[in-house]
């Protein structure tokens, strides 16, 4: 059973890749990263809606839209 468990843990976390591209707004006083472009919370941006790494976006303390969770 454990070993079913494992093959099962590892199979799924090989097949899910997490998003590699986001989506924030070019506001200095934006909090929050998008999965989509089209996400609504990035219907208040005022500037420029910018598509980066979630890296980046995660090194600037961006954390996930409520959105999107």
């Amino acid at each position: 059973m454990k070993t079913l468990s494992l093959l099962l843990f590892l199979f799924t976390n090989i097949l899910y890749k997490a998003p590699t591209t986001v989506y924030i707004c070019s506001s200095e006083n934006a909090k929050k990263y998008h999965l989509k472009s089209s996400c609504r919370g990035l219907s208040n941006c005022q500037y420029k809606i910018v598509q980066t790494t979630l890296e980046k976006a995660t090194k600037y303390k961006k954390t996930l839209c409520g959105w999107e969770k």
